[in-house]
């Protein structure tokens, strides 16, 4: 029974993380209709520039937790900027165009980003500083981490402040007229955009946060971290209903816990043939069962296309 409670630590860990970026991927699909395939990468970047601020820094004599505080809003600035210039040279030329062109231009991104984080950071994987008490926290049978505790708070931050952001400010107000219908919006005054350019520096915001956290709990990174983080967050946010806030929270969450449960816990039920290195199956066959029984996610609904 321990088993179990603690792989629902770890994957309400792993699902948190998964939340935080697939909010970007509904964000994002949400006003423009667009999957930003190139928004694992986001992750990555965000990752290895928070590594860069904490390796350039180590001989400073600052404490771990002030090390992470100052690579955090470095990585949130680098990703921020990226994406808002991935979407004004990239996808913004192509809003119009058949959607099978931004789609693969979101691919051909992915591998671009990949590659230049290869040649600027090298391929070696590199580990990440222990910055905060490593001691676990025993809470009677499971353990937890301080790491993870922080991790599962900002979380729970970080998407009250979204859902306030979106549905109390006149930010979220246009962000939800430009969703509904960009021409309209436009003649309300509404300045499509700078709508659609703040969303991406929004969810890159996210995904720098959740690459740190990646990088802070599992201490390693490299240039092709982001490309299955992105994907399942990506399945996250169809297993919740694609375009649905809450549902990309929910959908994160189940499939951390899915994720997490299948290849522990089952994996020891098992004798460990269904174990850690079978944790993607788990994962895909959920969302394949979502998608049958439920093809608009679990809290998605069937919507009109709009005009």
């Amino acid at each position: 029974m321990d088993t179990f409670f603690q792989q629902i630590i770890n994957g309400l860990v792993l699902g948190s993380m998964y939340a935080l970026v697939a909010l970007g991927y509904t964000m994002v699909y949400g006003i423009i209709n667009l999957i930003n395939f190139a928004h694992g990468e986001v992750l990555m970047v965000g990752a290895l520039t928070s590594w860069t601020v904490v390796t350039a820094l180590s001989d400073s004599g600052l404490p771990g937790w002030a090390l992470l505080l100052i690579s955090l809003p470095c990585a949130i600035v680098v990703c921020a900027a990226l994406n808002f210039t991935i979407e004004k040279v990239a996808y913004r030329p192509l809003r119009n165009a058949p959607r099978l062109a931004p789609l693969i231009t979101a691919m051909g991104m992915s591998l671009l980003l990949q590659t230049l984080a290869m040649i600027l950071w090298k391929p070696n994987p590199k580990p990440y500083p222990l910055l905060l008490p490593t001691d676990p926290i025993d809470l009677g049978g499971p353990v937890i981490s301080v790491t993870q505790i922080i991790i599962l708070v900002s979380t729970v931050v970080i998407l009250g402040g979204l859902l306030w952001l979106v549905n109390k400010t006149k930010l979220g107000r246009a962000m939800r007229a430009t969703a509904e219908n960009p021409r309209v919006a436009s003649l309300m005054g509404v300045r499509p955009d700078m709508v659609i350019s703040a969303t991406f520096i929004i969810g890159a915001s996210l995904a720098a946060v959740a690459g740190v956290m990646w990088a802070a709990n599992y201490g390693t990174v490299q240039h092709s971290m982001g490309f299955l983080p992105g994907l399942k967050a990506f399945t996250a946010a169809v297993m919740g209903g694609i375009g649905n806030l809450t549902g990309a929270m929910v959908g994160g969450v189940l499939l951390g816990l899915i994720e997490a449960i299948g290849a522990g816990y089952l994996g020891e039920l098992t004798g460990g043939v269904l174990g850690s290195h079978y944790a993607d199956i788990f994962a895909f066959i959920a969302l394949i069962l979502v998608l049958t029984l439920r093809p608009s996610g679990l809290l998605g609904e069937r919507v009109a296309d709009r005009a």
